[in-house]
């Protein structure tokens, strides 16, 4: 799961921050970055020890809820990878969770706001940012320009999608503000971890499939997208991020039973021809890492 070895920016560039590292995501992230050579403060919440060990490696117990805490974490650092963790007590998205996520985003764009060796923010966000609202069919192709409503999210509570865009929407007013240099990856569901029917992203699953909305990636894209998105100076704005779409009958079966596999389901029918359209573009991630590993092959 490791992005492909080249020269990272300059030495005085080369110390970077990962929040929450004690994550999926955040695991691999952090591995990537030591494997391309950079210096990596991994900021972790209190739920567990951060056991593997490297000389490029400081770790740092950090709360989003507490400001102080993420300003000790990104002292020093040229780049934050930012990704938000529920705590594992209160893994449930709802109401609270919401708001939570919010501040948290308030207070990370804050600190790196404060913070003079930061130059740029890869903010993670999802594609349940994107997709909702209550006229989303009249478009053909959902893209970065889109985003869900939060009125729409909350009347029909999906918790994830209003939180995702409410904290992203928080964090890029305040980099606006701010002077911040970031940008967001909106990932699509992420494959590889241990995927349940409660899964808040999958709130409006079945919507999704039939709108042609239903996107996956896995780790490996995801963590390539934001060192790119770092490592290319030219980055601006939102990358929608996935590799996956499932569009027929056969691939939403197989996810329902990565899903739920104790229940049975019905056997394959002529269902499993028809393939829905795709209503999604992420052209421009695509292009983005196209011309990133030219670069690298020029470099090699």
């Amino acid at each position: 799961m490791m992005a492909p070895a080249a020269a990272a920016p300059d030495q005085s560039a080369k110390t970077v921050c990962v929040m929450d590292a004690s994550g999926y995501l955040g695991t691999h992230l952090v591995q990537s970055l030591l494997h391309r050579g950079y210096t990596v403060h991994a900021a972790v919440q209190n739920h567990g020890d951060y056991s593997f060990e490297n000389k490029n490696l400081r770790v740092f117990y950090s709360d989003p809820l507490d400001y102080p805490s993420i300003l000790d974490a990104v002292k020093g650092c040229s780049c934050l990878f930012y990704t938000f963790e529920p705590p594992k007590e209160q893994s449930t998205y709802d109401e609270f969770m919401v708001e939570a996520e919010v501040r948290a985003s308030h207070n990370v764009l804050e600190a790196c706001a404060q913070t003079d060796t930061i130059e740029k923010v890869v903010f993670t966000s999802s594609i349940t940012a994107v997709i909702w609202w209550e006229n989303r069919k009249s478009i053909a192709d959902l893209d970065e320009r889109n985003w869900s409503d939060p009125i729409f999210c909350k009347k029909f509570k999906l918790w994830h999608a209003l939180s995702k865009t409410l904290a992203e929407k928080t964090a890029w007013a305040l980099a606006m503000d701010r002077g911040v240099n970031m940008v967001s990856v909106n990932a699509g569901l992420l494959m590889g971890q241990e995927l349940s029917i409660s899964n808040p992203y999958l709130k409006g699953a079945a919507e999704m499939y039939e709108e042609g909305v239903m996107v996956m990636v896995d780790v490996k894209m995801v963590v390539d997208a934001h060192i790119y998105a770092f490592e290319n100076p030219s980055t601006y704005g939102r990358y929608l991020c996935f590799n996956h779409v499932i569009n027929k009958h056969e691939d939403a079966l197989k996810l329902a039973q990565i899903l739920t596999p104790d229940s049975p389901y019905p056997p394959p029918s002529w269902e499993g021809s028809r393939i829905l359209q795709q209503r999604i573009s992420n052209k421009k991630l695509n292009k983005l890492m196209v011309d990133f590993e030219r670069e690298i092959q020029l470099e090699e």
